[in-house]
């Protein structure tokens, strides 16, 4: 067995013991450990393939920023787990009928998957100079250019709305007025009161 076949054995029973365990595991943050470690699998996956860019896009943003929210939001909220655990198993039977029902369309998919001709070539032909990053960038930056900004664009006006959606002011909360702050007047701002002694305001 080569070196290339021993690590992308290694890598995919990673991955599945990762994703299998993710799923089964009873402690929430468990799960969310064998999540980090099937991500992190996948990413080795893609180094074995040469797209070493969507590797390291996987661990910065899979690792570093989805799988430590859950973690964090896992650990600090109180959440009763055995509830919710008791409530899911009301749907189990659909569930499980719903994954069935995936099972079969994978295996229906896979069975009539084939490749176009001249696969072979384009695979075996050199990719020239160009790294599979800098390609990448190329692409993105030469030919959907565009395209590129324009989802940039769509991203930055879904947050703003998300924003603007769920942004709530509540009456009984005070809340700061730099204007009133400022235009305040200082005569009136302040106001001196000469307490007796044994005496309250």
């Amino acid at each position: 067995m080569s070196v290339f076949a021993f690590t992308f054995y290694l890598f995919a029973i990673s991955t599945v013991t990762g994703g299998l365990f993710t799923v089964i595991s009873r402690n929430p943050v468990h799960s969310v450990l064998w999540l980090i470690l099937a991500f992190l699998s996948s990413a080795g996956l893609f180094v074995t393939l040469g797209a070493e860019f969507v590797a390291m896009l996987m661990i910065i943003v899979y690792v570093g920023a989805v799988a430590v929210l859950f973690l964090f939001v896992v650990m600090m909220l109180d959440v009763d787990f055995a509830g919710l655990k008791a409530e899911m198993t009301k749907y189990l039977p659909l569930a499980l009928l719903i994954g069935v029902v995936i099972l079969m369309q994978l295996a229906m998919a896979l069975g009539v998957w084939g490749f176009s001709e001249g696969v072979e070539g384009r695979i075996a032909a050199p990719a020239g100079d160009l790294d599979n990053t800098r390609a990448l960038g190329m692409l993105l930056y030469d030919q959907y250019f565009l395209l590129f900004q324009l989802s940039g664009l769509i991203l930055l006006v879904a947050m703003i709305g998300a924003i603007v959606l769920t942004l709530r002011h509540r009456v009984d909360i005070k809340r700061q007025n730099v204007l009133n702050q400022m235009y305040r007047d200082p005569a009136k701002a302040m106001e001196l009161r000469d307490v007796k002694p044994g005496q309250g305001l």
